[in-house]
């Protein structure tokens, strides 16, 4: 078990060491070309369902079982470093209020902030940009669920109540652009 702890702890701070870069955005936190598409990795195969286990901000266990609650989930995974992340946050807690929880549900995971460490900052910055929805901290089993393949933060997953990857978007976008990539996923299910 100490063996795993280390290529865990290894393997988090290598993938904190490559995400440190955000990703390619302008200084204002905005793709460079507000119309072009982000890049998007290749979706999970539909036949396996992501499964996690996890905590949130305030210390409650979560579960894959969490996806099961909406239509879509978007997961957005993000940094406190990460200027193009928070200044996405206030138009996706927007977005988590405006949609029925039944069709739609906004899940954020704080990637460098380990389950166990002092989560407060992050916190403190969940409540200056309205960010209002889900948070968990990162963890093993998170890390192996979502993360392996993440190199940019902002990145944000969309899944189905199953847990099938749909969509992955690399990099922020602005509310409107998020809401059309919602209502579009929403419209294929």
């Amino acid at each position: 078990m100490r063996r795993r702890n280390q290529i865990f702890s290894v393997l988090l701070a290598l993938s904190i060491i490559l995400l440190s870069g955000c990703s390619s955005q302008n200084a204002a936190g905005r793709n460079p070309e507000p119309s072009a598409a982000p890049s998007a990795s290749a979706p999970a195969p539909a036949a396996q369902g992501v499964t996690f286990e996890g905590t949130d901000m305030e210390g409650n266990a979560v579960t894959s079982d969490i996806l099961s609650q909406s239509k879509l989930t978007m997961i957005n995974v993000w940094a406190t470093f990460c200027n193009p992340c928070l200044s996405e946050m206030p138009g996706l807690g927007e977005l988590a209020a405006e949609y029925d929880p039944a069709e739609f549900q906004i899940i954020g995971i704080v990637d460098d902030v380990l389950e166990g460490d002092d989560p407060s900052y992050a916190a403190s910055l969940i409540q200056q940009t309205g960010a209002n929805y889900t948070h968990l901290l990162l963890n093993e089993s998170i890390y192996y669920a979502l993360l392996s393949n993440v190199t940019a933060v902002p990145t944000t997953f969309f899944l189905d109540d199953q847990g099938a990857i749909l969509d992955t978007v690399v990099g922020a976008m602005d509310k409107s652009a998020w809401e059309a990539k919602i209502n579009g996923l929403l419209a294929e299910q």
